[in-house]
């Protein structure tokens, strides 16, 4: 409920006018039966045509009011639902972008995607509900009791019985739907991210030919998200006919004992038939009522959830300033392990200098820790002991805008947006000119631009699909290149490369640094060995840290990697 007194001053004028409209509603339905009754005691049963005509006429005027006061709450609560839900989008979703690395990986991507949407419509949903429905059920029901027992103070006996019996059912409605429904929320995360894993694999899985499991394991989670759904609903689906035939003995109670008042000269048959139509009212409100609190039920679910998100740990603030800071990194016995991981550190005592526009080179085996030295440098993690420098300040001393304006990073998966290929370009330097980009292009041999059809005009698919993992790896270069940064990163980011096109990258990343600091993560003795230096790991320790011939001669594991790729051709020539 905090997030919703978050936004409640925003949208306080709007919500109180829409209470204002529901309550005269309520009371213009409540005055119908009056009316009714006063028609039937004072002009039918009277023989009155002018007492007809003037209750007759109250009624209808009551009824047309209630109709502009519904059409007006209905006006504002849609607008207040609907720019809250939008309020409330925007900011998870500003959220999430600056989430830290460690508590991003605590949550789906596919339970994030179901928060956003799902968990978000069912709040605006009860916010609407709120304005149109529970200020109307609780005055309509109340009010209906108040006139009831004002017509025949022994016949609300029955109404009163009625209404604790109600309750209690809402009660016990409540407090068996709540886990039911967070269950179901739960088994909705799981079938979205088996959805959203099939997507992002859907060409591995028509390679492999893997339908039959991939439908086997849908098959599991929609039973289970089926078979949730069903639980959550089997509560609503018993109360409510137990709600209906409360109400109805109790109306049917009411008449056979109004029968017997009337018999007796105690009361009047417009006050029975007003009495049967607040009962009607009562069974109404009271059914609304129980579908409020069921709803309210999800919705507490679903702000929980998206609560989870808000108090998820930001990452480190921004300082608001362009820092241009010199390109010379350095690691001092830097040691970390992933949260909520295995605990086994990725990376022990790392400690290696970098001058500005020198280039480094880091290879070893899969798991070794290549990758993470650069999410550390980038502090998408925090670094556990040591500490690393860029241009001599602490990273963490410097906030998450000047640090990301001084490296660019290159992904060995090249993320590529939807949009034109320029737009993809400068994603990091919007102000980059034509002629830097003409240059990074052919750094990156990334030419066949040019080719297609429209050139940096061409439209790219999501995930640029209609390009092959070569070419988006070189505009993925290219992109890095464009942001001008003194700091380059590239992380495996030439993998999908053949071995002439890398070559011809490479040389030309080493050759034209423009003073830039050039840092390789790679599994290829080709790539590290133009490098000035190299830093070779195996499960997260330095074990060699120098030149190409320095390691062949003094790093047994880099020189084993060195033989098993090239042989060992250049005799350590090279």
């Amino acid at each position: 409920m905090d997030i919703l007194r978050k936004y409640f001053p925003k949208y306080k004028r709007l919500f109180f006018l829409a209470v204002f409209c529901v309550s005269l509603e309520s009371i213009c339905d409540l005055m119908g039966p009056t009316f009714m009754a006063q028609i039937l005691n004072k002009g039918i049963e009277k023989q009155s045509l002018a007492a007809v005509y003037y209750w007759g006429g109250l009624m209808i005027l009551a009824t047309a009011f209630g109709a502009v006061f519904a059409i007006s709450r209905n006006i504002l609560a849609s607008k207040v639902s609907q720019s809250f839900g939008a309020d409330l989008r925007y900011d998870l979703f500003s959220k999430i972008l600056h989430i830290s690395g460690g508590d991003a990986d605590k949550i789906e991507n596919g339970s994030l995607i179901t928060r956003m949407t799902g968990d978000v419509t069912q709040v605006t949903q009860a916010v609407n509900g709120t304005m149109r429905i529970f200020i109307k059920a609780p005055v309509t029901c109340i009010g209906s009791i108040i006139l009831a027992s004002v017509l025949n103070l022994r016949l609300s006996i029955i109404v009163y019985c009625i209404v604790i019996v109600v309750g209690f059912l809402i009660y016990i409605s409540m407090k068996l739907s709540y886990p039911l429904f967070f269950r179901l929320q739960k088994a909705m995360d799981r079938i979205n991210t088996r959805i959203e894993e099939y997507l992002i694999g859907i060409r591995l899985v028509k390679a492999f030919g893997t339908y039959d499991n991939e439908i086997q394991k849908f098959d599991t989670d929609n039973t289970t998200l089926m078979n949730s759904g069903v639980k959550a609903q089997m509560i609503i689906t018993l109360i409510a006919p137990l709600l209906t035939l409360t109400v109805g003995l109790g109306t049917a109670t009411a008449l056979y004992f109004g029968s017997i008042l009337f018999g007796k000269g105690l009361t009047h048959a417009g006050d029975i038939s007003a009495f049967t139509v607040y009962m009607a009212q009562i069974l109404s409100s009271l059914l609304m009522i129980t579908n409020i609190f069921n709803i309210f039920v999800r919705t507490k679910a679903s702000l929980e959830r998206i609560k989870e998100v808000f108090t998820s740990k930001d990452d480190f603030p921004q300082s608001n300033v362009k820092e241009q800071l010199a390109g010379s990194v350095q690691f001092e016995d830097v040691s970390f392990s992933y949260p909520k991981g295995s605990g086994i550190p990725a990376i022990n005592h790392i400690s290696f200098a970098l001058k500005e526009g020198e280039s480094l080179a880091i290879i070893g085996p899969t798991g070794s820790g290549k990758s993470t030295i650069t999410w550390l440098m980038l502090r998408l993690y925090d670094v556990d002991k040591g500490r690393i420098l860029l241009g001599g300040k602490d990273i963490r001393n410097l906030g998450s805008d000047v640090l990301r304006q001084n490296i660019a990073l290159v992904p060995q998966k090249a993320m590529l947006v939807s949009g034109t290929v320029r737009e993809n370009l400068l994603w990091g330097n919007s102000e980059a000119s034509d002629e830097s980009i003409e240059e990074a292009l052919i750094q990156t041999d990334a030419l066949f631009v040019h080719e297609m059809g429209q050139g940096l005009s061409s439209t790219l698919s999501s995930g640029a699909t209609n390009l092959s993992g070569g070419q988006k790896q070189r505009l993925s270069i290219a992109r890095g290149l464009i942001k001008d940064c003194p700091v380059l990163v590239l992380d495996d980011a030439t993998s999908a490369l053949d071995a002439i096109t890398e070559a011809k990258v490479r040389s030309n990343l080493l050759s034209h640094k423009n003073n830039k600091t050039i840092i390789l993560v790679t599994q290829r003795c080709s790539t590290a060995m133009g490098a000035d230096k190299i830093l070779v790991l195996e499960n997260g320790y330095c074990l060699g840290l120098g030149s190409h011939q320095q390691l062949l001669k003094e790093c047994q594991v880099y020189k084993d990697i060195y033989d098993s790729q090239l042989g060992g051709l250049d005799n350590g020539t090279s």
